[in-house]
Parts: structure tokens; C-alpha cells; sequence
């Protein structure tokens, strides 16, 4: 799924971290674009902007329009370096797309139908693995999220990665690795005060 998320970027000359620095104290974010065979190009973007964008958990798996130097870019957000205890983004990776090449990418998941779980009506507790998944695809293909769907998940039952329904022509390259790749994704644990309540009406 191609999003609409779009950025204005300046170029930029990269000559080391003073720069940098100088850089990030007029509120630019230092970036770089780079991939599909094409040289890398440096750039920076407005950081109050920047971090609007990154409020939405969908900036993160779609693909983005970056316009620099008189043209666009389409690329994905492939690494972001954050300062340690500031709200402040240090730095940007773009990894270019092209139509023809599958991609790869982390998408986050969402978990429905918790409240129909079986296992949590009986006391259970959802106990989260994963937060997001790396699919591969197409940049047409590109999901926004997977969703996991709790509807049917007991007390004791886990879900692994290859219960997730996925979009078409989408695929998981973990699974590819063999099925000790099969990592789980959510399970549905007994709850202390579950096992303590039934300890004590034994």
C-alpha cells in the first residue's frame, strides 16, 4: 500500500558529526537516502515536522515521498537514530524503492478481538512477544499493519507467526528460515490470581 506521506528535504554537504551538530541546533534532522542502485544522496528535514509525522505508526511501513533538490524520491524509512532521553531524532535512514524489486520491512501488528478471546473470559492474560513483523513485498503490496486475531485463542494456546493471515503476495522471510524461525507472537498465560483462586477451591 503506497501512503501519502511526504517529506520536504534539503541536500546537504556531509562533512562529520560537527556538522551534524550544527545542523540538529537549527532544528534539521540529518538524513541520508540511499539504494535501488542510484549514489547516496545527503540531505536534512525539518524536525518539528519530522517528529509530527513519526507520531503515526503508519510513517514506519509505507512508502514515502521525499522531495529534494527539484524531484522525488520513493523510499521507506529504514533506520532512525533517537537521542537516548530527549525528544530528539539524530538521524534518518531512507532506503529507495522500486516498483520491481520486492522489499523488505517491519509493519506493526494489531491485536482484535480481545475481548472475545476465550482465554481472557476465563481469567487468562495476554502476554504480547512482537510488536511488528518484517514482511516482504512488492512496494504496491506494502501493508499498513497485520492484525492478530485473538477470537479463538484459549487459555495455554500461543499464536505463531504462520497463524497470521497475510495480504497477497506478501511473505514473511522468518518463515523461510525453517520452522524454528516460527516465533510466537501472542499467548494467552493463566493469570496468578486465576491459579491461586483455583488452588484454594480445590
Amino acid at each position: 500500500m503506497v501512503g501519502g506521506f511526504e517529506f520536504e528535504a534539503e541536500l546537504r554537504t556531509p562533512s562529520g558529526k560537527g556538522a551534524a551538530r550544527r545542523l540538529r541546533r537549527t532544528s534539521r534532522v540529518p538524513g541520508v537516502i540511499y539504494g535501488a542502485g542510484a549514489d547516496p544522496v545527503s540531505v536534512s528535514l525539518d524536525h518539528n515536522d519530522v517528529l509530527k509525522k513519526l507520531d503515526n505508526e503508519a510513517v514506519y511501513s509505507h512508502v514515502l515521498t521525499i522531495r529534494v533538490g527539484g524531484r522525488e524520491e520513493k523510499a521507506v524509512l529504514k533506520a532512525l537514530q533517537r537521542h537516548p532521553s530527549r525528544p530528539i531524532v539524530m538521524h534518518m535512514d531512507f532506503q529507495r524503492v522500486s516498483a520491481t524489486e520486492k522489499l523488505r520491512v517491519h509493519v506493526p501488528l494489531h491485536f482484535i478481538n480481545e475481548g472475545a478471546c476465550p482465554g481472557v473470559k476465563k481469567g487468562g492474560m495476554v502476554s504480547r512477544n512482537l510488536i511488528d513483523v518484517e514482511v516482504a513485498c512488492l512496494p504496491a503490496d506494502l501493508p499498513e499493519f497485520l492484525e492478530v486475531d485473538l477470537a479463538l485463542l484459549d487459555l495455554g494456546q500461543t499464536f505463531h507467526l504462520s497463524d497470521l493471515k497475510l495480504p497477497a503476495n506478501v511473505e514473511l522471510p522468518a518463515l523461510a528460515q525453517g520452522p524454528e524461525h516460527d516465533l510466537p507472537v501472542v499467548a494467552i498465560q493463566h493469570s496468578r490470581t486465576g491459579t491461586e483462586t483455583t488452588d484454594e477451591s480445590a
